[in-house]
């Protein structure tokens, strides 16, 4: 079966390509930085499964997504991160991600669920499944997230993940490798669609929305 591993970090690459050589029925193909790497690999290489991450340069891991399952609808992409909100997860499935497993999942777990996947099968890290399993066992009415938050793109939640998590304009671009001026259009986007006036109220805004999502969950 050929990888194909996306991730921006070498190290977690590095580390997946040595445990995929420990197995006989697994092949590292490619590995690509960024979205935009990732795709035009998949496009090239045509791997079995894509191992993709989420938070990358460029294009982020959910754009990618949909932009290589246009293009090759019968590509497996494995969704990989340490991303557990429910935005990033059922945003993934949508544009055609059929597994989403955390980076603190043990090698067995990985290797099972690359395998899984690349056999036409859909997998998910337990916690991921117990919270999409409690998702839809609410009732129409709760809603998990702010019906505004719903309006950001992918890109636009991670900005505002990141300003919720304290980072300046500086580090976000650093982290996400945009330009100032890109991280300035996505945070007045951001302000607009939540119809907030600055970062601190859409900061309390999105933390208000996790906390809501933690009283649910308490009471699953």
């Amino acid at each position: 079966m050929k990888i194909l591993l996306a991730d921006d970090h070498p190290l977690f690459r590095s580390g997946v390509r040595n445990l995929i050589q420990t197995t006989e029925d697994l092949e590292v193909i490619g590995e690509a930085a960024s979205g935009d790497e990732a795709i035009d690999l998949a496009l090239k290489l045509q791997p079995d499964v894509i191992v993709m991450d989420i938070r990358m340069p460029g294009l982020n891991g959910i754009e990618a997504t949909k932009f290589i399952r246009e293009k090759l609808p019968m590509m497996k992409i494995l969704i990989v991160t340490m991303l557990k909100n429910d935005k990033s997860v059922f945003m993934a499935m949508q544009m055609g991600a059929m597994g989403y497993v955390l980076k603190d999942a043990g090698e067995m777990e990985l290797l099972q669920s690359i395998r899984m996947v690349g056999n036409g099968g859909a997998v998910f890290s337990s916690d991921i499944a117990a919270r999409m399993m409690h998702y839809f066992s609410l009732p129409q009415k709760k809603e998990l997230l702010n019906p505004a938050l719903r309006e950001l793109t992918s890109r636009e939640m991670e900005v505002l993940e990141l300003i919720a998590e304290g980072h300046t304009n500086t580090q976000i671009g650093v982290r996400l490798q945009l330009s100032s001026k890109t991280v300035a259009n996505h945070i007045s986007n951001i302000l607009n669609k939540l119809q907030v006036t600055d970062r601190h109220q859409a900061k309390k805004l999105y933390i208000e929305s996790q906390n809501t999502l933690g009283e649910e969950e308490e009471g699953f």
